[in-house]
């Protein structure tokens, strides 16, 4: 037993001195995950207090930047100056205009309250006219509020131009209506609205708005003009005019084969097997309806000017609108934008729907000059390529499309196919030509493009 404890307890110090020793280094590394969590939440608090800063500050000065127009910015920096010179240096003459033009700003404040008090309906006539056509409409201003809404003014954008109404004092629950004349748009999709009911201070320094939810799309058609019926493609058709292709069952009587095996026994022409001693079958000429495509060029370069390509829009819309009218197949055809790094190794066009009146005009309202497209020749390429059973193609270029590239954009087109270009030229006398298989009809008006197309299909 002495033998024993003495290494037991030799043993109980010795770990007992090591314990003491391991005690002071857990102590710190405690004292330190603690530090290091302090750090942590404090950049993490500086991050959302910064962030939080900057997002005010950015919406303080959007809020300025629609608010403080020029005139008020200009009173603002003399309030600024005008006070700090003043205390600064002792100026009497600088604390005096400072404090005029603070206290015109604290005045023009009251003027920006209430502009969200109105409720707006903005109502048009028509969503569709044609270029020329006045619009009408009515707006009607509702104070939703329960106080008395001050004078104010109403701005209702127009695409690039703005309509501006005055609205008088309104009481809770006041309605007034005031009528919308928009004078004579030209041929495009114009957005009226969104209505702006605008607070401003007698002196302009001042401005507040705010921009309601009603947004109208205005299409502005293409004026257009009956063509008869008799002319339309140059193709007089019921039934559909034979070609070549010969099948075994159409309209168009052919001629008389044996019978091949496959063959319908409806076909079958029993007095001619009577006489041969053998099945004999008709044959077919396949008949096709007349399809018309109308080409049209957007190509900046192949118009003189904006009014030239208005024409040409209204001949293509006119020629459209009789084969839809006609209920023929028609497939209207334009270029389309092209980006400049990838021009002359893409090519695009572009269809406008004619499954109705109303989505054709729809689509010659979107219709615009482009600047980087395809010339009317590969324009017209892609048509054909696009459609294999064209009766008649109608190209309608500008002026400065010349007579040797109209016959390059003709050749696009299959030999069966009757084509027909209308060159629009203001300046130049109606007239019709015929140049080895492709008729030229000039055009110096819309009105012209009836007479010729019926002289073509009389002649």
């Amino acid at each position: 037993m002495s033998l024993t404890e003495p290494r037991l307890t030799r043993t109980s110090a010795s770990t007992g001195s090591a314990v003491g020793t391991a005690a002071p280094s857990a102590t710190t590394q405690v004292t330190t995950a603690a530090g290091g969590r302090r750090i942590v939440r404090a950049v993490v608090w500086w991050t959302r207090v910064s962030r939080a800063a900057g997002a005010a500050l950015a919406a303080a000065a959007r809020w300025t930047a629609h608010t403080v127009r020029p005139a008020g910015v200009l009173v603002v920096v003399a309030a600024t100056a005008g006070l700090a010179m003043g205390v600064a240096f002792g100026w009497v003459e600088w604390m005096v205009a400072g404090a005029i033009a603070l206290l015109l700003v604290v005045m023009c404040v009251p003027f920006l309250f209430g502009a969200r008090s109105y409720d707006v309906d903005l109502v048009l006539a028509h969503e569709r006219v044609v270029a020329g056509d006045d619009v009408t409409g009515e707006i009607v201003v509702r104070n939703d509020s329960r106080r008395v809404a001050l004078p104010g003014r109403l701005d209702i954008p127009v695409g690039a131009g703005l309509v501006e109404f005055g609205v008088p004092l309104l009481r809770p629950g006041h309605v007034v209506a005031q009528p919308l004349e928009i004078p004579a748009l030209r041929r495009g999709i114009v957005t009226v609205g969104p209505a702006t009911t605008v607070r401003s201070d007698p002196i302009g320094l001042l401005r507040r708005e705010h921009a309601f939810h009603d947004v109208h799309e205005l299409y502005v058609h293409p004026r257009t003009i009956p063509i008869p019926s008799t002319s339309a493609g140059l193709i007089r058709d019921l039934e559909g005019n034979p070609t070549r292709r010969l099948v075994d069952a159409d309209m168009s009587f052919h001629a008389i084969r044996e019978y091949a095996p496959g063959d319908s026994r409806r076909q079958i022409h029993w007095k001619s097997t009577a006489k041969t001693g053998q099945l004999m079958v008709r044959q077919y000429e396949e008949s096709r309806r007349s399809r018309m495509a109308v080409v049209l060029s957007v190509a900046e370069p192949e118009f003189t000017d904006a009014d030239e390509f208005e024409l040409a829009v209204s001949c293509a819309a006119s020629l459209g609108l009789r084969a839809v009218h006609d209920a023929r197949e028609v497939d209207i055809v334009t270029g389309s934008e092209i980006p400049r790094v990838v021009r002359g190794r893409l090519r695009a066009i572009r269809h406008i729907p004619a499954a109705s009146r109303r989505t054709m005009l729809d689509g010659f309202s979107a219709v615009d000059l482009l600047e980087n497209t395809m010339p009317i020749a590969d324009v017209c390429r892609l048509a054909a390529e696009a459609n294999e059973r064209l009766s008649i193609a109608f190209i309608v270029v500008g002026s400065r499309v010349t007579l040797g590239r109209l016959r390059q954009a003709a050749l696009g087109f299959p030999a069966d196919t009757a084509v027909v270009a209308v060159m629009c030229d203001e300046r130049a006398h109606p007239r019709m030509r015929v140049l080895s298989g492709l008729t030229v009809l000039t055009v110096g008006t819309l009105e012209d493009l009836s007479g010729l197309l019926l002289h073509g299909a009389t002649a």
